[in-house]
């Protein structure tokens, strides 16, 4: 029998975990069965259980997935030499998940996520974890902003992070319950409150156009 290659395992787990996604985000955890998700992947059930063993392993593993993606963006950001400049890049590749239609399933799924961990406290340390990894890198492009003179120095870090996580969750549940929502319009009101509230004087002069209205 032919041995399956890494690239097609991976395609096959990714086949696996785009239908739980759909499935999900139509019904809900409770409501989606292991079989649905096989009848939705096209894979057969013990082709499923090769990859995963439970549906708690599924969502956890889309959770996992989601982290990856969110640590990429902050690995491009951290790369930046200007720290307003990495934490523009990182505020808009964020944003336009928000926007974007085809992550209108991963938007559901993320809120769904929320409300799972707070009855499983696997799912709940899994995405506290992740939000935490998150918070940090945020935490570190501001505390270098500090050093530079960009961010305002009697500001937190930690808390300027919390603060933009916490904008971050209310607009994907707005986008979540209304995939029709209107939030390109709210970006220069977010932007507004981003300059104002944590650069400096000098970095207002220095990049006049950095979330400014219109951008």
């Amino acid at each position: 029998m032919p041995k399956i290659s890494d690239l097609q395992r991976e395609t096959r787990r990714q086949q696996i975990l785009d239908a739980a996604r759909r499935c999900f985000s139509r019904d809900g955890f409770h409501n989606t069965t292991t079989a649905d998700i096989v009848r939705e992947s096209g894979v057969s059930q013990g082709t499923l259980y090769l990859y995963f063993a439970t549906k708690d392993d599924i969502i956890l593993a889309l959770a996992d997935d989601r982290h990856q993606a969110e640590a990429y963006v902050g690995a491009l950001a951290q790369s930046e030499q200007d720290p307003i400049e990495g934490l523009t890049l990182l505020l808009e590749l964020h944003g336009e998940s928000l926007v974007d239609p085809q992550r209108a399933d991963a938007r559901r799924v993320g809120v769904q996520g929320w409300a799972e961990a707070l009855r499983n406290p696997v799912v709940h340390d899994n995405i506290t974890q992740n939000i935490a990894s998150v918070r940090q890198e945020i935490a570190r492009l501001l505390a270098r902003g500090q050093a530079a003179g960009q961010i305002r120095a009697e500001l937190d870090p930690e808390a300027a992070a919390r603060m933009l996580i916490a904008i971050f969750q209310g607009l994907s549940l707005s986008a979540a319950l209304n995939d029709d929502a209107e939030l390109t319009g709210l970006g220069p009101v977010i932007g507004d409150m981003i300059r104002n509230t944590l650069f400096t004087p000098a970095a207002l002069a220095a990049h006049p156009h950095m979330f400014a209205k219109g951008d």
